[in-house]
């Protein structure tokens, strides 16, 4: 049965989301058209751009992205504080940047002498634009109908572009978010569309091999609109980046990439091992889970005890299997 999706999201248990979103059918329309040779591939493109561009507005910071043919991946911060810490007027700007607003929130910005009940109900529709401004599923909303609307009107059509609402899973702890992160980056490898990471289009690692070989100091060594690698912290559900090192995160990809591509285990690296040590990786079952995660994981990610504690609070009788807790030692 379906779950209303503020049942799926539960912030105080995790910041990270992974979301995945289908073209009807399953067609290929973002990619090439087997039938007719036309290539929609720079709809990909569409989608990068969007995401940057609510992510600037929304106090939600991108992880990881992979856009493929007739899907797409997102990996997602939200970051609540951030929105509560905005000024009244800095919430109204960011939301004008995306609707047309309200007419009581106009007059508060420009009419010093409004009533003071005129008032109150302005602040009211802020508050409500505030709690918008870190809701996934009005990120996601603006995403997807921006991209249909777009899509349509290029084939000159009506009805749906997307197969349905998004997908989400809930990320409850570092293993898991390096996990999907890592799945998500190595999508296009996994499908066989390219050979190594910084051949995958329209992925965010792509992006960050990218950035760093062009950069000319540290301050430029990692995207702007992507959420930074910060390195090892105690965890945190506040701290302002991805709490895992980027060389590392770059070799675990890269070695991840050449044995799935292979289709061979292969020897767990002599660099590789303290990162699984340190986020208590099971080695053994880390290729097969990277393989297959969305399908070992379903709503939620995470060790027994964090999946544990995710279901009592979304009201959930469980939400693991067996096979997706392998990932952990």
């Amino acid at each position: 049965m379906t779950c209303a999706r503020k049942e799926q999201i539960c912030l105080d248990e995790t910041p990270y989301y992974h979301c995945i979103c289908r073209c009807v059918r399953r067609a290929f329309l973002c990619g090439e058209d087997k039938v007719t040779g036309q290539n929609f591939d720079h709809r990909k493109q569409w989608l990068v751009d969007k995401i940057h561009l609510l992510s600037s507005i929304f106090a939600i910071d991108i992880c990881a992205y992979a856009i493929m043919s007739n899907h797409y991946h997102l990996v997602l911060k939200v970051d609540k504080d951030k929105a509560e810490h905005f000024s009244d007027i800095e919430v109204v700007m960011r939301w004008k940047k995306l609707f047309n607003g309200h007419i009581l929130v106009d007059r508060w910005l420009s009419t010093p002498g409004i009533t003071q009940a005129e008032k109150d109900k302005a602040l009211e529709i802020i508050q409500i634009w505030r709690a918008r401004l870190y809701d996934l599923g009005w990120y996601m909303r603006c995403l997807n109908e921006h991209i249909a609307v777009q899509a349509n009107k290029e084939d000159n059509c009506k009805g749906r572009f997307w197969e349905g609402r998004f997908k989400s899973q809930a990320l409850l702890d570092e293993t898991a978010l390096l996990a999907c992160m890592a799945y998500v980056d190595l999508n296009p490898i996994r499908a066989a569309i390219s050979e190594t990471p910084e051949t995958s289009d329209f992925t965010s690692v792509q992006n960050r091999i990218i950035t760093l070989a062009n950069a000319k100091n540290s301050q430029q060594a990692q995207p702007s609109k992507l959420l930074p690698f910060i390195g090892y912290q105690s965890h945190c559900k506040k701290q302002k980046g991805l709490p895992f090192m980027l060389i590392d995160y770059f070799e675990l990809v890269e070695w991840t990439g050449r044995c799935i591509r292979e289709d061979k285990r292969g020897a767990v690296p002599a660099h590789i091992k303290p990162l699984f040590e340190r986020f208590h990786v099971n080695e053994q079952d880390w290729l097969k889970t990277i393989k297959e995660f969305n399908r070992h994981f379903i709503h939620a990610a995470g060790s027994y005890e964090n999946m544990t504690k995710w279901a009592i609070s979304t009201h959930r009788k469980w939400c693991a299997t067996h096979q997706a807790l392998k990932l952990y030692q």
